[in-house]
C-alpha cells in the first residue's frame, strides 16, 4: 500500500489560501441504523475514515458489513443519523434534498457492476446522459461524450447500442458515462464482477487512469471501489476492510498479501 504523500497541486493550493486542501472524505463517528427496537439493524457503527484527494480507495468486507451504506452516505444519496459527512470540505447535511442532488450531478460519477445502460439508446447516448440532465445542449454534450468514448478506446462504437457490445465494451460506456461530468468524486460499485479477468484488469486500468485525474476545474480526483474481487486489490492505494458496520484499524493479512499479487493469465507475456 502506497503511504499517504502530498501531491504539488495539494502544496500549491495550501500556499495560495494559507490552509490545506480539504480531504476528499473525512466521516467523523458516522452511525447508520435502519429499523427500531428489537427489529434495528446497526449498518454503521461509529465510523471514521480520512481519505487524500489522487486515490484510488478500495472498500472490502462480507456481504451485509455496510459497504453499501456507507458509499450511499459518502455519496449524498442516504442520510447518516449520527457523526459528520465531508466530501471535499462540503457537508451534505447542510443541503436541502434538492441542493444535495444538484451537487450530486456535479462531483459524483457512479460505475455499476450492472452497466445500467439504456438499452435503447446508443453508446454516445448513453454517455450524453449526465450532461444533458445537468442542462448542458445536446450538441456539446454528445461532443464531450464522444471524447469520454474515446479516451476508453471506444472511439469506433459511438452508435452501438448495448447488446452490439461485449461486457468489457458496456463497462467501458459506464466509465465514459462517469467520467463525461469531469466529476471529483467517482464511485465504483462492483465494477469487475460481471467481467473476465483480463477484461477486469482492463477496465481497472481506466478507472486507475481516472483516479490520477482531475475535475472540471483542475481539481484532484477520488475514486472508490466496492469490490470482492481479488483480483483488482493489487491498484489500490488504500484498502479499507469492513466488518460488522465498523472499519477495521488494518485490513486482513490475507487481503494485504492478495494486493501484493499482480494475476497474469494465459498467453500473456511476462514482465521485468
Amino acid at each position: 500500500m502506497t503511504s499517504d504523500i502530498r501531491h504539488p497541486t495539494s502544496d500549491i493550493a495550501s500556499r495560495a489560501n494559507g490552509s490545506p486542501p480539504p480531504r476528499a472524505i473525512d466521516l467523523r463517528a458516522v452511525t447508520k441504523t435502519f429499523g427500531e427496537g428489537k427489529a434495528a439493524v446497526h449498518a454503521l457503527r461509529g465510523v471514521d475514515l480520512h481519505v487524500e484527494p489522487s486515490k484510488l480507495v478500495m472498500l472490502v468486507g462480507p456481504s451485509g458489513c455496510g459497504k453499501t451504506t456507507l458509499v450511499s452516505i459518502i455519496s449524498g444519496v442516504l442520510e447518516n443519523d449520527g457523526g459528520t459527512v465531508e466530501v471535499f470540505g462540503e457537508r451534505w447535511a447542510d443541503m436541502s434534498s434538492d441542493q444535495r442532488a444538484a451537487r450530486r450531478g456535479q462531483i459524483l460519477g457512479y460505475v455499476f457492476q450492472s452497466f445500467n445502460l439504456i438499452p435503447t439508446l446508443t453508446a454516445i447516448e448513453n454517455t450524453s446522459v449526465p450532461l444533458l440532465v445537468r442542462g448542458v445542449s445536446e450538441r456539446e454534450s454528445r461532443r464531450r461524450a464522444a471524447d469520454a468514448l474515446a479516451e476508453v478506446g471506444l472511439a469506433d462504437r459511438l452508435n452501438a447500442v448495448p447488446s452490439e457490445l461485449s461486457g468489457g465494451q458496456q463497462q467501458r460506456v459506464a466509465i465514459a458515462r462517469a467520467l463525461v461530468g469531469q466529476p471529483q468524486l467517482i464511485v465504483c460499485d462492483e465494477p469487475t464482477a460481471a467481467l473476465d479477468g483480463r477484461t477486469g484488469q482492463q477496465v481497472l486500468d481506466l478507472i486507475h487512469a481516472a483516479s490520477r485525474g482531475k475535475d472540471d476545474a483542475g481539481r484532484p480526483r477520488c475514486v472508490i471501489v466496492v469490490t470482492h474481487d481479488t483480483r483488482i486489490f493489487h491498484y489500490a492505494d488504500q484498502i479499507i476492510e469492513m466488518e460488522d458496520g465498523r472499519l477495521k484499524a488494518k485490513p486482513s493479512h490475507h487481503i494485504l498479501e492478495e494486493a501484493q499479487e499482480i494475476p497474469k493469465f494465459e498467453g500473456e507475456a511476462e514482465k521485468d
